[in-house]
């Protein structure tokens, strides 16, 4: 259930969709949803935190903004 950025989804009739379907579409969603307020809470501790730290790697602070980190970064360095 991929939607583009200017795309309107398309609604759904979960009434009309068989049982099966209907509960993996459910499952699916909820499980994006956690996800999103997983993210959400993790970024407001990055912007709380006036440092950052992982593996000694200083990856956010006051004086230089969090632009991206990505783990491979992490791990390899860190190591």
């Amino acid at each position: 259930m991929h939607i583009g950025k200017n795309k309107k989804p398309k609604p759904i009739d979960l009434l009309a969709m068989p049982q099966v379907e209907r509960m993996k579409l459910i499952r699916e969603v909820r499980q994006q949803l956690r996800q999103k307020a997983a993210e959400a809470k993790l970024w407001q501790n990055f912007m709380e935190a006036d440092n950052v730290t992982i593996n000694g790697n200083i990856v956010q602070s006051d004086l230089t903004p969090l632009k991206g980190i990505s783990l491979s970064d992490v791990w390899n360095h860190g190591c």
